[in-house]
């Protein structure tokens, strides 16, 4: 059987040749340009300068309890839940004080309350046994928290440290597929896409930009493409109109009152 045939270099030498193999640049997979995808962002930021996350929080902990909460739950019904257990629980000791039980009375209301109870509790125990009470700053200690999963760790880098990175919940996976910005076949794939497609400038809210756009905009059921500012950029098979929407700032968030 023949060898194959190899791409190269051949550069000379005195004594020998010197076969230099060059490895294939992979391409970035995206449907978008880079001048696309700045002004995508750019109009996201007039739209909404400064975005945030629409879990109700008082800290880092909480903020990790309340992601955590929020696996197939929404946002506005972990707010109910959690409102009166933060005002007693904001800190892992207080969580084990309160006790598994009691807990479970708070978070009855959200979806599989039975099994993040006992997380809440088992993360806590091993915040105060391991980490004094705090929240670790790094993606591999965080995840190694009971109920704590790479999408939650990333949340709470982002929105408690100040760390840009990319959570992608079932919004931005849609998203990403659906208007073909960084298509994947699985929550991980299109992590490490968005990361590679979205401008730098723009990397540390972009995951809120998309999050907020999939929620109020590019909606599941039906994309409300006559309210989208980037209508005339979306490369969507699914999209039904080229005009975009007029380019505003819209009014500041309501945390807390969000409807799903």
């Amino acid at each position: 059987m023949a060898n194959p045939k190899l791409k190269s270099v051949t550069k000379s030498s005195q004594n020998s040749n010197v076969i230099v193999r060059r490895k294939p640049v992979a391409a970035v997979k995206t449907a978008y340009s880079l001048a696309e995808r700045e002004e995508i962002f750019r109009r996201f930021s007039i739209q909404r300068p400064e975005p945030r996350g629409e879990l109700e929080h008082t800290n880092p902990f909480t903020l990790v309890v309340a992601v955590a909460l929020s696996a197939q739950a929404t946002d506005a019904g972990v707010n109910k839940a959690t409102r009166a257990l933060f005002r007693i629980a904001d800190t892992p000791q207080k969580m084990l004080d309160l006790g598994e039980e009691k807990v479970r009375e708070y978070i009855k209301t959200i979806g599989l309350y039975r099994n993040k109870a006992k997380n809440v509790i088992a993360l806590s125990q091993m915040l105060v046994d391991e980490f004094g009470g705090k929240v670790p700053e790094t993606r591999e200690e965080l995840v190694r928290l009971p109920g704590v999963g790479r999408k939650t760790a990333n949340v709470v880098l982002s929105m408690a440290f100040g760390q840009a990175t990319m959570a992608v919940d079932t919004h931005i996976f849609r998203i990403a597929n659906r208007i073909r910005l960084a298509p994947g076949k699985t929550p991980d794939e299109v992590e490490e896409r968005l990361m590679k497609v979205v401008p730098k400038q723009y990397l540390y809210h972009a995951h809120h930009w998309l999050i907020l756009h999939g929620r109020y905009t590019c909606k599941a059921r039906r994309p409300e493409c006559e309210r989208c500012v980037i209508a005339d950029i979306c490369k969507s098979p699914e999209k039904s109109s080229d005009i975009p929407a007029p380019l505003v700032e819209l009014p500041p968030q309501v945390i807390g009152e969000a409807v799903e």
